[in-house]
Parts: structure tokens; C-alpha cells; sequence
């Protein structure tokens, strides 16, 4: 009988724990360094046993007066309204997410010291003792989730008898929801958790105190690196076997539904058990060299997923025909796979500095908090569409291929066939999707061991010996210039390097996010390109004004008077012109004639000596340009301002007005309402525009 092939689900289950004891014990063999490393480690481990104690004790007590309420539901009624089974099936469900997430947090603040004084002897030996650690927390999570779900579907087909695979699935679901009750309290309280001791360690070492986030003086780095084991581990495993099994689950009842009896239900068995194996031989695939690159460490992360997914999807063919003969359902598994490979590249793409959102999300910081927290919510906005369309994509096609169809519901107003297969392709394509989680989850449990590991290394300070190794190989790759903030003692092994490899070191009072600021900004100015055009640059209003034109048509007459009517000169006859962003230009006056002017007739004059330092200006962003010109009788000037011209320099597109002039123009009054127009214009007020619009009003109205 096709039922007794869920004996499988033990086979899956004995080879994922057996790797994760394997794997823990592996672990453990490796020293956690030196004794200052070690009491680091044991103050991390016990606050986060501290958190899950107290954590654990009042989500029971929740638990506990759910399970009554069940109970009584079910025996009450005499199983009527609730399978008697259904209150214990869902109390296990929540044992054992919190048993997963527990298990995985033991081994992350048992690795943590072991990865950092790894890390000091070997990069490849550091990713892999935090890998290996990982991987405990993702095998540990799949193997119990086959191990619950093999247990209750051995009592509930073999001990109580129940025959029908609907039944049986509809009880099994409430499993599920008893582990989800558990990932909320796990990963929303624990995410909480992380991020106020995250918030608070920057705000008490970096803005206040001026030091690292991990810096020992900092006294609330401790609980920062809790906060990745709490949330981050065992929260996302208390969640992510949730996800597993009920995923698992949900396909039971839905090949039920379908009619597909229980080959239906064996199939995401099969395929998780399938996972199970390509995920321990992908994880052998996780490796890298001495001088890896972040981006070559992502690679290598994402080199065993990826193996992992292909080799599921070879599998899942042959045991897809030969439990249901159905092409259309393996589809199904195929866009589940290929959908949890594409959100996790898109997550990096979107997450890692190593592409262009995050460097541009960087840049944007330059410019101040404003445009960093804009960037930020566009940028967090903007990937979640890919997931989004990842998903509804894969949701349509393993719909359709797995047989279902537009029509939902017969003339009788029952789900037709069509409908129950199509959410069948739906549900074993989140299998598929999560067939993986032994590598994946191992993966994503990586991060906060490494983070941690980081951690510890910065507080307890490595050894002489290993520093000398790490900086000597830093300054190998031909890098200018080292910078120490903070007027932070620099170490004598950082000296000898510098100087073996002629790296020019400097030490800065500035703390380091100013001083990378204020850098960044600096080499950006005097890196950018510039150009000399002849004319005059005036602020006027506090717009930048450049007034071109041939000599002697009154450029620096008008710009006199300007000053005289109380604006400020920036340059006169000779500008600089700097290219400072895509759209921005910055000019200024050359040192040697910086505020001098030459007024014919009279000769040059020192217009700061002359009106007081309020008349003067260094340098103006420029945002237009005035061309002066003589009169001619035979060409036609713009009346309206309708019309707007343009002209490029650098690259920068700027708005231009010409200006006839001749004997009884005031310059200068005429120069000062055009800036005052344009200001007018960029705050979306055209006079021309509302005039135009008043008249085509009239004449359509009669």
C-alpha cells in the first residue's frame, strides 16, 4: 500500500539529525580561543539562555490555555466539532518549533568564539566552523519537522486507523498552526529584541561615545550580539520549521482534496526527504580561498544553495511520474525551486554592498539624513517587488500546470476538480520551495554567527601575531593611503605594514562616519570635472546667476550694479566651473583675481574693500545663464517667456535668457527679475504660463 511508503519520513529524518550531531560535534572540536574570548562567549550564551528562559515560561502559559480551550472544544462535543487528536497535535507542533529554535541558538553561542579564532588561522577554516554551525540549525529544524510529522501520521494510520486521507490531512494541519503559534511569539519577540539592543548599542558607542559598535567599552554590545542569537537564530528557526511543516502539511490536505489520495500525500514526503540529501551534499560545496572577496564569500554561500536546488530538481522527476504520472505537478515543484533561488539572489542584490542599490543607497548619504531615509524606504520598497512577482509568477504557473483551470466552481457551487488540482500545484511548489531549507537555513544562521564572531574578535583583540598577518595582507592590495579616526593609538604591526608596502597612514580626530563624510565630499569636489568659461557669476536672490557675453557688452557694469543694489559677486570675467553631481555645477573666481574687478574707465577694483565682505561670495551653484548681447533691429527677442531655451555645459543642461542690450536698458533691474522668475518657476509658478491660459480660457469661452 502506497501509505506504508511514509516509513520514509523516519529515513529523512534519522539522515538530517545525524548530519546536524555530526556536524555540532565537528564544531566543538575546535578551540574558542583565548580565556578573555571564552568569557566573552559564556556572558553571550548566557543572556541569551537568559532571554529564551523567560521567553519560554510565558509563551507555555499561552500555550497552555490554548491547549485547554482545544481540549475541552474537542472532547466536549464528542469529537464533533474537533478530532480529540487535534489539541495534542497542535501542543507538539509548538514543542517542537520551540525545540528547533532552541537547538540552533545552543550551537550559535557555542560557535561564535570558535568561528573568530578559526577565522585567525584560516579564512576557509572560519566560514567553515560558522557554516557547520549553520548547518546544525538547518538540519536540526527539517529533521525534526519529518520526525513530527512521521510520528503523528504512524498514530494517526496505524494506531487509530483512521483510512481516510482527508481526515487524517485536516488533523495534521492543526500541527502546523501550533508550530506558527510558536514562531510568532519566537520571531516577532526576538526581532524585537534584536533591534532595540541593536539601536541601542549604536546609539550609546557611535553617536554617542564615538566608538565601535563592538568596542568593549560599549556596554551594550553584550546584549547587541544576544539579540542576533534570539532573533536571528533561534526565531528564524522556530519560524522557518513552521514554514517547513506547514508547507508539508497543507499539501497533505490538498492532495486529499484533490483526489489524489495518498500517492498525493507521499509526494512532498518523497521531496523533502529528496532536499534533505541534496542539501547535505550541497553543503560540502561551501568553501573558499585565503584571499576571498565578499562578493567571492557570497558566491561560495551561494554555490551549495544552488547545487542543492538543481540536484532536488533532477530527483523530483522521476518520483513525481511515478507517484502520480502527472508532468504538470513536477512544473509545479520546478517553479518552487527556481523561485526560492531567484528571491534569495534579488535579497543579496538588493542587500549586499557589493551591487549598485547599496553603493547608491551609500551615496545618498552624502547629502545628509534626509535623502539617506528617502533612499532607504524607496530602495526597501522597490525589492520587495521582485519577491512579489517572483512569487505571484510561480503561484500562476504551477496553478495552471498542475491542471487547474478559470472555472472555480461547478453548477452545484462546489470547488470543481480543476480548482483542488490547481491549489495542489500551488501547495507541493512551496514544498519544493522549501525542500532546501537544510542549506538554506544553514546559510541564513551563518550571518549572525559570523556577526558575532566579528564581535568577539574586537573585543577580546587578537594576538599580535595575527594581526600582523591580517594587516600585512590589507596593505598588499595597493591601497594609497590608511586613515585612523578617532586619534585612535595606532598599532606598531600596522606601522611596519604601511611601510613594507608604502601606504601613506594618517590619524584624524573626526570619528569615522564624519570623517569618510567630509572625505567623500572632498575628493568628490576636487576630483570633479572642471572647466573655465569667460563671463560673470553673481548670487542674486540666492540664485546663481552667470551672466555671459562678447567683451564691452556691459557684463561687469551690470554685475556693479547688481552689487550696488546688494547682491554678492563670486567672479568676474573668469569663472570656474565645477562639476560636483549629474545635475549640479559650482562656480568660483580663480584665487589670484578673487574678488576683483574690472570696471572700464576706471580700472580694477577690490569689490570686498570696496562694499564690505557682504558683497562678496567664494563660490555659487550656478543655475542659469544670462547671454548679454547688442541690439539687433533685424532679429525678433521673446516677448512671453513661453518658450525656454537651453544651454549645456559639462554635461548640466541650464536654463538661458538672452538679453538685448542698448542705451537705456537698466541691466540690472532686468537681470534681477529673471533670477526672480526662475526662482518663481522652480517653486511651479509661470506668469507666462497663467497668462497663455487666461487667454485660451477667453477665446474658448467666448
Amino acid at each position: 500500500m502506497m501509505d506504508n511508503l511514509f516509513w520514509i519520513g523516519f529515513v529523512g529524518a534519522a539522515i538530517a539529525i545525524a548530519f546536524a550531531w555530526l556536524q555540532s560535534r565537528r564544531v566543538m572540536t575546535f578551540s574558542e580561543g583565548s580565556d578573555k574570548m571564552a568569557k566573552i562567549a559564556a556572558s553571550i550564551r548566557e543572556g541569551a539562555n537568559a532571554y529564551l528562559k523567560h521567553q519560554y515560561t510565558t509563551v507555555a502559559k499561552v500555550f497552555l490555555v490554548v491547549f485547554l480551550v482545544l481540549l475541552v472544544m474537542a472532547f466536549a462535543t464528542g469529537g464533533e466539532m474537533l478530532s480529540q487528536f487535534t489539541p495534542f497535535a497542535f501542543l507538539t507542533g509548538g514543542i517542537w518549533s520551540m525545540l528547533a529554535g532552541f537547538v540552533g541558538m545552543k550551537i550559535a553561542t557555542s560557535s561564535n568564539a570558535r568561528t573568530a579564532q578559526a577565522a585567525s588561522e584560516s579564512l576557509n577554516k572560519g566560514l567553515r566552523v560558522a557554516f557547520s554551525s549553520g548547518s546544525v540549525m538547518g538540519f536540526t529544524v527539517v529533521g525534526l519537522g519529518m520526525l513530527d510529522i512521521s510520528i503523528w501520521f504512524v498514530i494517526l494510520r496505524f494506531v487509530a486507523g483512521i483510512d481516510d486521507p482527508l481526515t487524517l490531512g485536516n488533523i495534521m494541519v492543526m500541527n502546523g498552526m501550533g508550530a506558527s503559534f510558536m514562531a510568532l511569539f519566537a520571531r516577532v519577540g526576538g526581532g524585537i529584541y534584536t533591534k532595540a539592543a541593536d539601536v541601542g548599542a549604536d546609539l550609546v558607542g557611535k553617536v554617542e561615545a564615538g566608538i565601535p559598535e563592538d568596542d568593549p567599552r560599549n556596554p551594550a554590545t553584550i546584549a547587541d550580539n544576544v539579540g542576533d542569537n534570539v532573533g536571528d537564530v533561534a526565531g528564524m528557526g522556530a519560524d522557518l520549521y513552521e514554514s517547513y511543516v506547514g508547507s508539508i502539511l497543507a499539501t497533505f490536505s490538498l492532495g486529499a482534496i484533490a483526489g489524489y489520495g495518498w500517492a498525493g500525500m507521499i509526494l512532498p514526503m518523497m521531496l523533502a526527504v529528496c532536499g534533505i540529501v541534496c542539501s547535505i551534499i550541497g553543503s560540502f560545496f561551501v568553501k573558499t580561498k585565503e584571499d576571498a572577496t565578499q562578493k567571492s564569500l557570497l558566491t561560495s554561500l551561494r554555490t551549495g544553495t544552488y547545487l542543492a536546488a538543481a540536484l532536488s530538481a533532477v530527483a523530483a522527476a522521476p518520483l513525481t511520474y511515478l507517484m502520480l504520472g502527472n508532468w504538470g505537478v513536477y512544473i509545479a515543484i520546478l517553479c518552487g525551486l527556481v523561485g526560492g533561488c531567484a528571491i534569495g539572489y534579488f535579497t543579496e542584490y538588493y542587500t549586499s554592498d557589493t551591487y549598485k542599490p547599496t553603493q547608491q543607497l551609500a551615496d545618498a548619504s552624502e547629502t545628509g539624513s534626509a535623502t539617506i531615509i528617502i533612499g532607504g524606504i524607496s530602495l526597501g520598497l522597490k525589492s520587495t517587488l521582485t519577491s512579489i512577482l517572483i512569487v505571484a509568477a510561480a503561484v500562476l504557473v504551477s496553478y495552471f500546470a498542475a491542471g487547474g483551470s478559470m472555472e472555480i466552481v461547478d453548477e452545484a457551487g462546489a470547488f470543481t476538480a480543476a480548482f483542488n488540482q490547481g491549489l495542489y500545484g500551488i501547495g507541493i511548489a512551496g514544498v519544493g520551495m522549501l525542500s532546501t531549507l537544510g542549506i538554506t537555513l544553514a546559510t541564513d544562521a551563518y550571518g549572525p554567527v559570523a556577526d558575532n564572531a566579528g564581535g568577539i574578535a574586537e573585543m577580546a583583540g587578537l594576538e599580535p601575531e595575527v594581526r600582523k598577518e591580517r594587516l600585512d595582507k590589507y596593505m598588499s592590495y595597493n591601497i594609497p593611503v590608511v586613515v585612523v579616526c578617532r586619534n585612535m593609538p595606532v598599532p606598531p604591526e600596522m606601522v611596519e605594514a604601511a611601510q613594507r608596502h608604502n601606504v601613506a597612514l594618517l590619524r584624524s580626530r573626526l570619528v569615522t562616519t564624519r570623517f569618510m563624510l567630509q572625505a567623500s565630499m572632498f575628493i568628490g569636489a576636487k576630483l570633479a570635472p572642471r572647466i573655465t568659461r569667460h563671463g560673470v557669476l553673481m548670487d542674486v536672490f540666492g540664485i546663481g546667476v552667470m551672466i555671459t557675453g562678447e567683451s564691452g557688452v556691459g557684463k561687469s557694469e551690470a554685475a556693479l550694479e547688481l552689487v550696488k543694489r546688494g547682491h554678492r559677486l563670486v567672479a568676474d570675467d573668469v569663472v570656474e566651473i565645477c562639476k560636483v553631481s549629474d545635475v549640479r555645477l559650482v562656480g568660483e573666481a580663480p584665487e589670484m583675481v578673487r574678488h576683483f574687478m574690472e570696471i572700464r574707465g576706471v580700472g580694477i577694483i577690490n569689490v570686498k574693500n570696496m562694499y564690505g565682505v557682504g558683497a562678496v561670495i567664494n563660490s555659487k551653484s550656478i543655475d542659469m545663464v544670462i547671454h548679454l548681447e547688442l541690439w539687433d533691429n533685424n532679429k525678433e527677442y521673446d516677448r512671453l517667456g513661453l518658450n525656454e531655451d537651453f544651454t549645456a555645459v559639462l554635461g548640466v543642461k541650464l536654463p538661458k535668457l538672452t538679453l538685448p542690450v542698448r542705451p537705456g536698458r537698466n541691466l540690472a533691474i532686468v537681470i534681477e527679475v529673471a533670477a526672480s522668475n526662475h526662482r518663481l518657476k522652480k517653486m511651479g509658478y509661470n506668469g507666462a504660463q497663467e497668462l497663455n491660459d487666461r487667454l485660451s480660457a477667453k477665446i474658448q469661452n467666448g
